[in-house]
């Protein structure tokens, strides 16, 4: 009897198909944070298949690395990679943002298996994340806690006492990552409030810090195990410069793309432009 052979899917697939299920979930409202689930999807991927420890069957196993979605309104593209990792079943994609679904628009920990906190207050993630890195510490547990934010969260204060205080607490199992879109609600990022030279900023205050381009998915991968295997007894956060709306052009090219609304026959465009760009 032949073994069956088991097809290895590639970080850029899942990255696909994590851009897929997000669209197809964006579909169900007609509008959404569309843009930003695109440009962070290679960061999530690379995340949940080429880095995180978790079982998808006990999404509450002591053992797991965390994520913790800071920016809430991300949780469509957070879901859409839960979906590929098996954490929650595909059926539930066309409940997103409906009555009673586990998927709601902004994440909440209470109602979805895999998300690790509720962040529609923007700002908390990296302090929660500090909170939870020095438990498990602590506990003596080899775990890694990860956090996601926005470029638009370096406006809060808060962001900043977490940047202090895991460099105080030298949290090195903590892994943070920010996505440099330059958009938030009320405009470019980098005019709303200028946080650059960001690098040399997070290297004050005490932490191990990469930039890369958030859409390479190599420059991502590598960026990952630096963070994992530095022997450096600091927290280690790394810089993804994406850009919103990635592989789908004409979603990149609006001019204000915070919050998409898309027209009902433009989902099926949308669909084949991403599978355009896969081909080519």
């Amino acid at each position: 009897m032949s073994t069956p052979v088991i097809e290895e899917v590639t970080l850029a697939e899942r990255a696909h198909r994590i851009r897929r299920n997000a669209l197809l979930m964006g579909e169900v409202q007609g509008q959404g944070y569309i843009g930003q689930a695109l440009d962070i999807a290679d960061v999530l991927a690379v995340a949940y298949f080429g880095a995180m420890n978790y079982r998808p069957e006990d999404p509450q196993w002591e053992d797991r690395d965390r994520f913790l979605l800071s920016n809430g309104h991300y949780a469509i593209a957070l879901y859409a990679a839960l979906f590929e990792a098996g954490i929650l079943p595909q059926e539930e994609l066309e409940t997103y943002g409906s009555d009673d679904s586990r998927l709601p628009m902004s994440g909440m920990a209470s109602y979805t298996p895999g998300m690790e906190m509720s962040g529609g207050s923007l700002g908390q993630g990296l302090t929660i994340a500090v909170g939870r890195g020095l438990g498990l510490k602590r506990k003596g547990s080899k775990s890694f806690v990860y956090t996601l934010f926005s470029d638009g969260e370096l406006d809060e204060g808060s962001v900043w006492e977490g940047l202090m205080s895991a460099a105080h607490w030298k949290l090195d199992n903590l892994i943070a990552m920010v996505d440099v879109n330059n958009q938030q609600a009320d405009g470019p990022s980098t005019q709303i409030m200028a946080f650059e030279p960001l690098v040399e900023k997070l290297e004050a205050f005490g932490w191990y810090v990469q930039r890369v381009n958030g859409n390479d998915i190599d420059a991502v991968k590598r960026a990952f195990d630096n963070a994992r295997t530095s022997k450096e007894a600091k927290p280690r956060i790394i810089v993804c410069d994406t850009k919103m709306g990635c592989g789908v052009p004409f979603l990149e090219q609006r001019e204000k793309n915070h919050f998409i609304r898309v027209d009902a026959d433009e989902w099926q465009l949308a669909l084949e432009a991403l599978e355009a760009g896969r081909q080519a």
